[in-house]
């Protein structure tokens, strides 16, 4: 059995360490409420943009966007992976990277060719150590999405793209469900589909386009690929928030239960001693 003194170190340390846990709930906590907000408020915007963008796909017009054209064979696929910059928040980024290793595991034995973006550290360390072709990537978002950050790394990927160095876009992130639930997804950013959510495919839409069908089909387009980067990134960060206020609050109860244990391990170690001296006390006195 340890000795007092060592039990009182641990004690110390563990509590010490809880005080951190602690302190980093209620940090999380706090940035959560307002990650959840933000969230929230751009979910209206990207759903209605996804419908108009999915409708479009089978609107009736003479003009053809690339985004809108599905390829026939599908040679290079390009991901955008949304992770977090820091850890300490659960299994959320394991979660999301095992998704989405097996999905790249999957296409690499298709033969496919795989260009990745990396949108924050976690993702951007796992990436290149598996080996994968980074292309673009983006550090230290903070707990603000700001879309004119993104656009640089996306445009990379909207770039190859069009010029035909990939054929389909995915993005990968951790869609908000509740405080306690994430759900690791990988959605089709492009080509558009009319199978997107909330698109009809047996309607053929007609749209009236003003001042002329390129400059707005061209325009729409462009915020649609915004919108649903800005939305994944948002979902992210009040995932990664939720994950992480959870997994501080029950490491500090861990804390409290491991705090409970060595002091009952601290009394009983205090008692043995005290009795070996009673012992060797009344030995003494019985022997004179």
């Amino acid at each position: 059995m340890a000795s007092g003194k060592e039990i009182r170190n641990k004690i110390k340390s563990v509590e010490s360490t809880r005080k951190i846990t602690k302190a980093m709930e209620m940090v999380a906590a706090s940035k959560m409420r307002k990650a959840q907000d933000r969230m929230r408020a751009a979910r209206p915007y990207s759903e209605k943009i996804r419908r108009v963008a999915g409708n479009l796909s089978h609107a009736l017009t003479e003009y053809s966007h690339p985004f809108l054209e599905p390829r026939e064979e599908v040679k290079a696929i390009g991901l955008i992976a949304v992770t977090s910059d820091k850890g300490l928040c659960g299994g959320l980024n394991t979660n999301l990277l095992r998704l989405t290793l097996g999905r790249m595991k999957e296409w690499d034995a298709q033969g496919k060719k795989i260009k990745v973006t990396a949108i924050g550290n976690k993702g951007l360390g796992f990436m290149m150590r598996a080996g994968a072709d980074v292309v673009s990537h983006l550090v230290g978002l903070g707990d603000t999405p700001r879309l004119e950050k993104l656009v640089g790394p996306i445009k990379v990927q909207i770039d190859a793209y069009i010029n035909g160095e990939i054929d389909i876009l995915y993005v990968a992130y951790t869609r908000f469900i509740n405080t306690m639930k994430q759900e690791p997804v990988i959605e089709q950013l492009l080509p558009l589909s009319g199978g997107l959510v909330g698109a009809r495919e047996h309607v053929h839409w007609d749209y009236i386009y003003e001042p002329d069908t390129k400059s707005v089909i061209d325009d729409l387009l462009l915020r649609y690929i915004e919108a649903i980067t800005y939305q994944s990134v948002a979902e992210n960060l009040a995932s990664e928030q939720s994950a992480r206020m959870v997994a501080m609050k029950s490491a500090s109860d861990n804390a409290k239960n491991v705090i409970g244990e060595l002091r009952l391990a601290y009394n009983k170690a205090r008692q043995a001693a005290i009795t070996k001296e009673l012992s060797e006390i009344v030995s003494g006195a019985a022997a004179v």
